[in-house]
This record gives structure tokens, C-alpha cells and sequence, in this order.
């Protein structure tokens, strides 16, 4: 499991959220200016870094932080917990991207929240499992998101595409008032701009069993980290806490890059939301 962030990605994000000067937070870091560009670049923090007083600058839980450093990795998850739900990670401009495929396995129709860089791997597995994509879900218009969107529309001309970005028809804008039925599932709409202007999450559920609703959330959030938004950090943040955070934390995330996560796992670890608080309501007596 390789995390998209490491603990000098989460550091450079803060500070150019917060828009705090770099001499400012190597200075309360205890560490040259040099060695603190190093520790962002690479993620190796520099000896003698004082923890508590640089997270304090850049507004992040020192000791979440500080766990990331040490090798911090998200509890792993029972993909069989969800039927029928797939990842499906591609690669491109040096990058790995991750879109998802969700699909009732009584009428087989599925939906598709993103496209990744190549659209072959939603192809063969529409084939082999005789899906009918209809939807497809739009996280944001970043282009590693939207990369393979003119053969998916191609191979399925009557794709039904969900976003909330300002060049789509009224009639394919998300609406917060009006989730998506597809088959057994039922997909609701939340907006989280922040890293992007028409950032989306999208809250799936009607999952057979006991499997807990499922978040996909773009760029949003990552495990342990947060999409950058210069100049946008507290809207970000209280967008993700809203919409995301807020739900209960057997809830799944699926981020655009980097493993699977719980709402549960952020609020307890991420450096940017997780506090000395409780999270969970107290357990009645």
C-alpha cells in the first residue's frame, strides 16, 4: 500500500493553504530553510524537527503527522464487503489515477465515477460481467479525471454523465435534491469544492448485506493527506468536514489516488482533521 502523500507533501499543502512564508515554518520547526524544502520534497523530516510547533503554524496534529512520517498506513478493508464494486487504477504523465466502477448484480446496470487515464479496463470489465454502464459521475474536471471520457462515450452513446462543471448542460448539472437510482443503488450528490471549483462527492448506497455506505470523493480527501488548494484551505477543509467527515465512520472513501480509507481512519489520523477528541459519540451506559 503506497500512500499518495508522504509527510513532507502533507507540510508543503498546509503552508501553501494557509499561505504561511517557508522561513516562517522552518523557523518554528527548529530547522534551516534548506533542509525544510528537502523534508517537503522527499518526505524524510529533518533531525531535531520540533513537531508541535511547526503543526501549529501549519495548523495540522503534530502527532498524526508525525505517525505519517513514521510509515502510518491506513487499516486495509474487505473489498468483498461491496457487491459489486471495483477500483481501477491506470497510469499516465506519471501519475496513478483511480476510477470507480459500481453495478446492481441483479440488472447489471453500472455506473462509473470518473475515467482514469485509459478507458480499456472499464471495458473489459463491463464485458465479462455483461454490464450496461449508464452513468457516469464526474468527481471534477482535473484532466487525469477525464482523460479517457470520448471513448467511454463512444463505446456507450447514451451514457448518462453527472457533473457539476459550468460548461455541462442543465441538464446533466448535479443537484443535491435529486440522487441517482441506479439498480439497487442509490447515488447521492454533495458538493466539496476547494481543490477544484466544481469538486463533487458522491455518496453511494443500497449495497447488499451489511456493507456501510461508500464515498467517492475525487481529490478531495486522501488517506492521511488532503487535495492542495492554495489559497482555499478553510474552504476545503470545512467542505470535507461537512460532507464527508460527517458521515458515519464505517463509511468507505475512495479518493482519486492512493489507497481506500474510512471516515472513521481520517478523523482519528489525518493531519489535517484528526484532533484529541473524541470521534465517535460516547457508548450509552
Amino acid at each position: 500500500m503506497t500512500l499518495e502523500d508522504h509527510a513532507g507533501d502533507v507540510a508543503r499543502k498546509a503552508r501553501l493553504m494557509s499561505g504561511v512564508p517557508l522561513e516562517q515554518v522552518a523557523l518554528a520547526g527548529g530547522v534551516a530553510v534548506a533542509l525544510w524544502e528537502a523534508f517537503e520534497r522527499d518526505g524524510r523530516p529533518p533531525m531535531g524537527l520540533e513537531w508541535s510547533a511547526a503543526a501549529s503554524v501549519l495548523e495540522l496534529h503534530a502527532a498524526s503527522w508525525r505517525a505519517l512520517a513514521e510509515g502510518w498506513l491506513p487499516r486495509e478493508v474487505d473489498p468483498g464487503r461491496w457487491q459489486e464494486w471495483r477500483v481501477i487504477s491506470t497510469e499516465g504523465n506519471g501519475m496513478s489515477v483511480n476510477a470507480f466502477l459500481v453495478w446492481d448484480p441483479v440488472s447489471r446496470v453500472a455506473a462509473l465515477f470518473d475515467t482514469g487515464f485509459d478507458a480499456a479496463p472499464v471495458f473489459e470489465l463491463s464485458e465479462r460481467h455483461r454490464l450496461e454502464v449508464q452513468h457516469l459521475f464526474l468527481t471534477h474536471t482535473h484532466r487525469d479525471h477525464v482523460a479517457a471520457l470520448e471513448p467511454l462515450r463512444a463505446r456507450f452513446p447514451r451514457l448518462q454523465l453527472h457533473t457539476d462543471y459550468h460548461g455541462a448542460p442543465a441538464s446533466q448539472r448535479n443537484r443535491a435534491d435529486s440522487p441517482v437510482e441506479v439498480g439497487c443503488l442509490r447515488i447521492a450528490y454533495r458538493p466539496t469544492p476547494g481543490h477544484a471549483d466544481d469538486g463533487a462527492t458522491y455518496l453511494v448506497t443500497g449495497f447488499a448485506g451489511d456493507a456501510p455506505a461508500l464515498a467517492v470523493v475525487g481529490d478531495a480527501v486522501f488517506a492521511g493527506s488532503m487535495g492542495g488548494a492554495p489559497g482555499k484551505g478553510t474552504l476545503a477543509k470545512a467542505r470535507i468536514r461537512e460532507a464527508i467527515l460527517s458521515l458515519p465512520p464505517a463509511t468507505l472513501i475512495c479518493p482519486g489516488h492512493g489507497p481506500v480509507t474510512t471516515v472513521g481512519e481520517e478523523q482519528r489520523h489525518n493531519p489535517f482533521f484528526a484532533c484529541d477528541e473524541p470521534v465517535d459519540p460516547p457508548i450509552p451506559a
